[in-house]
């Protein structure tokens, strides 16, 4: 059964929250990151990108670089610009986009329940991503940005967060790219004490997104855990930073694909490979966004195509039943041969938010063809990670993003 705790928060003073807060570290490489924090100077990327604090050129891995983080949240702290609650509470965070709003309860999850897979995940780490957010918290003393978790809804934690939203916020303020976020606290003794009781009796919690993060969170709870052999499990490293989110309240966007090149086909060959296994319409210059699954649309040579699958998968595989798992075994792999979307340079991917022509527009640019993708369902992700299995690279793309700096956890 899963444990969430509450935890002391390190939190920016209300009149600061939008000006600190901040998309993910990873959303941004270090141009984009410098640009940002010249837009908004008290940005949190100072802190989640220290790189940014130095020349240009400066190794965003080098000791000096985790050393400017702990500098600067130490820094906000002590002026002021960040405050800390007087006790362990929950929050409630919402987040409001395209008139869809998702409601999530933060809190700290067990790094004992990511090992002994009460956590479960959908997708793989990579290790050079893990170690730089090792060394950013082991610097810190804290984790900066949130673990996005999910899981199949509670009506009596849908009740509590609803009352808890009938009281004044927190926070509320609108980014400049339209999203509203919203920060109530929970320090009502009952409703803590009752909200951990409901997730006890939740036998699993799932990483909707921030894999790395919680990878690396796990890990440097280890160290710590290494570095004091008498650790009693209670300590604030034993536990992550998280917003769990039910699952109904949740929407995954269309993750597409690009390819570089035909593997040598002209567009009329590599249409006629896809006849087997698809029916193939012509939509010419208007854009095709797939409506079911099993649908693609293909963009090739200036104009777009609707793919059907003929047939798919019934084997009862949540994996290959996926219609990314379908695009790779049917045509990445046999036509393009493209055997490891991970590692093969020739692929691209984009995320759904920036729409259909930004695959007309590698493709006009680069050559190739692009895949617009029908979104991973929740269910289908649920499903994948109940079955201790794996979903193929970049099958979602969660939206609205968590910002971060709007809670720290230290330890």
């Amino acid at each position: 059964m899963s444990t969430v705790r509450p935890f002391r928060a390190v939190r920016p003073k209300k009149e600061m929250a939008s000006s600190i807060a901040a998309l993910p570290y990873d959303v941004y490489n270090t141009a984009e990151a410098r640009q940002e924090i010249a837009r908004e100077p008290l940005s949190f990327l100072r802190i989640d990108r220290a790189e940014t604090q130095f020349p240009e050129g400066t190794d965003p891995y080098s000791d000096i670089v985790y050393e400017k983080a702990r500098e600067l949240l130490d820094g906000m702290i002590s002026d002021g610009s960040f405050i800390r609650d007087e006790k362990p509470c929950f929050y409630i965070y919402a987040l409001t986009m395209d008139g869809r709003t998702q409601n999530g309860i933060v809190g700290c999850a067990s790094i004992d329940d990511y090992i002994n897979q009460v956590i479960l995940k959908h997708e793989n780490t990579l290790e050079a991503k893990e170690q730089d957010r090792i060394r950013h918290v082991d610097a810190c003393c804290a984790q900066t940005g949130p673990i996005f978790l999910t899981y199949r809804p509670r009506r009596e934690l849908k009740a509590i967060a609803d009352a808890v939203r009938q009281t004044p916020c927190l926070y509320d303020f609108t980014c400049e790219d339209g999203v509203r976020h919203q920060v109530w606290k929970i320090d009502s003794d009952s409703d803590i004490r009752e909200i951990s009781r409901l997730f006890s009796d939740i036998p699993h919690l799932y990483i909707a997104d921030g894999h790395h993060r919680a990878a690396s969170a796990v890990k440097a709870g280890l160290r710590r855990r290494a570095e004091h052999p008498g650790f009693s499990g209670d300590e604030e490293y034993n536990y992550f930073l998280s917003v769990l989110f039910p699952s109904d309240e949740l929407h995954i966007y269309d993750y597409n694909r690009c390819v570089l090149d035909l593997n040598g086909c002209t567009p009329q060959i590599f249409l006629d490979k896809l006849k087997d296994g698809f029916d193939i319409g012509f939509c010419g210059k208007t854009q095709y966004r797939p409506s079911a699954k099993g649908e693609f649309g293909l963009y090739l040579d200036g104009s777009w195509y609707r793919l059907r699958a003929k047939d798919l998968p019934c084997s009862g595989d949540p994996v290959k039943s996926l219609d990314v798992s379908v695009l790779q075994d049917r045509i990445l792999d046999p036509v393009l041969s493209i055997r490891d979307p991970k590692t093969d340079p020739r692929i691209r991917f984009v995320g759904g938010i920036r729409g259909l022509s930004a695959l007309e527009e590698n493709v006009d640019q680069n050559g190739g063809a692009a895949f617009a993708m029908y979104p991973t369902s929740m269910e289908e992700l649920l499903s994948v990670a109940d079955a201790g299995m794996l979903m193929p690279p970049k099958s979602t793309w969660f939206e609205p993003k968590l910002r971060s700096g709007l809670f720290i956890h230290c330890f």
